[in-house]
């Protein structure tokens, strides 16, 4: 199995964040009055559409299809209410070339959402586990470690959130 690391460090006194990726690329996280950056739901539309978009030129691509110029959109619908979970994402592929086969089209964008687009899937699949923990550090030196919450399938968001201790070092 691969793993994919992300590490946001807060920067500053507001609420802007610095976002760096396991493969050392790094992206500026902010809220509206400091706008120096994407909001943080922002990058789940932004994620699909670019998931979708490597895969779909790529099949295009192998299929010799002469692509000119591609886009995609992606259009998130949140919940009014905390959390404002997206409850539907809208994906739009805009294609231009000289004679693009309609079906190769389909037929990449149908192998993308059904098969190759890992966000894609983990937004669609519900089997994702979100496991939270802390590790927080003293002013003398001192740690302590544990896991506050886990959501996902079969958790029960209602039971309270025991502690319990995490190994140190533990991805958290």
């Amino acid at each position: 199995m691969a793993t994919k690391t992300a590490t946001v460090t807060l920067d500053g006194t507001n609420l802007r964040f610095v976002a760096c990726s396991g493969s050392g690329h790094s992206v500026v996280l902010d809220d509206g009055r400091g706008d120096t950056g994407p909001r943080p739901a922002e990058l789940i539309p932004m994620a699909l559409a670019g998931c979708t978009a490597m895969d779909v030129i790529s099949i295009l691509r192998k299929k010799r299809q002469e692509v000119t110029r591609y886009e995609v959109r992606a259009e998130g619908v949140q919940m009014d209410d905390h959390p404002n979970a997206f409850t539907r994402v809208d994906v739009l592929h805009v294609v231009e070339g000289p004679a693009i086969d309609v079906d190769a089209l389909r037929r990449a964008i149908e192998l993308s959402a059904t098969k190759y687009c890992s966000v894609g899937a983990t937004l669609s699949t519900g089997i994702t586990e979100v496991h939270h923990a802390y590790l927080l550090r003293g002013g003398d030196g001192s740690e302590r470690t544990a896991e506050v919450l886990v959501l996902g399938p079969n958790a029960d968001p209602g039971a309270p959130a025991a502690e319990a201790p995490i190994a140190v070092g533990a991805a958290v």
